[in-house]
């Protein structure tokens, strides 16, 4: 099997694609990561999506590359991640009783025949009506400042949810396996793996 190479120094999307049981190496690739003026979130996730995959292309030449993007969308404005405790309350209190949109692309980029697969998946988060007091809890608990929109729906953020809708909740967390799993497929690498180790 080629070696898997992930572009992406985040803890989240390493424990994801460790859910696949496909041994795997990791690089952060280094882009810009600045939205372009006419574009829309979905496709500024899939163009740092490949870009990210294609950071490392040239030192990784017989990989086939795993790049990954996500923004969050509020009332059609991005919402990026708080970094610290302020931000945090700030983008939560904004976002009760609101829904946001959430657009996460994936690229699988096989280096030594210059193809990939790119596609984006989108999730629907609806927030339920939120009091300082248990943004304040939520937060003291969680402490998700480096999530964009301030919230883990995977941990306790789920209590802070009204609905969430798509079709992978894994593009919530930060790579969507449902489409990766299909990728692999058509590169010719099985998932679930026939030989797992």
């Amino acid at each position: 099997m080629k070696k898997l190479l992930l572009a992406s120094s985040s803890p989240y999307r390493h424990e994801l694609l460790g859910r696949l049981h496909l041994p795997f190496d990791w690089a952060a690739p280094e882009i810009d990561e600045s939205p372009k003026r006419s574009e829309t979130p979905a496709e500024l996730v899939q163009r740092l999506s490949l870009a990210k995959a294609r950071a490392l292309e040239a030192n990784h030449a017989d990989a086939l590359i795993i790049g990954s993007d996500q923004c969050v969308v509020r009332a059609g404005t991005i919402v990026g991640k708080p970094g610290d405790h302020a931000a945090a309350v700030a983008q939560l209190r904004a976002a009760s009783g609101r829904t946001l949109r959430v657009h996460t692309g994936v690229c699988l980029l096989d280096a030594a025949r210059a193809k990939y697969w790119l596609d984006v998946v989108s999730y629907e988060v609806r927030f339920r009506p939120l009091s300082d007091i248990e943004i304040e809890a939520y937060l003291r608990l969680e402490q998700p400042y480096d999530c964009a929109g301030s919230v883990k729906s995977e941990g306790l953020g789920a209590s802070l949810l009204e609905y969430m809708r798509g079709d992978d909740p894994t593009a919530l967390i930060g790579l969507p396996l449902i489409r990766l799993s299909a990728m692999l497929r058509e590169a010719g690498v099985p998932v679930p793996p026939l030989n797992p180790g």
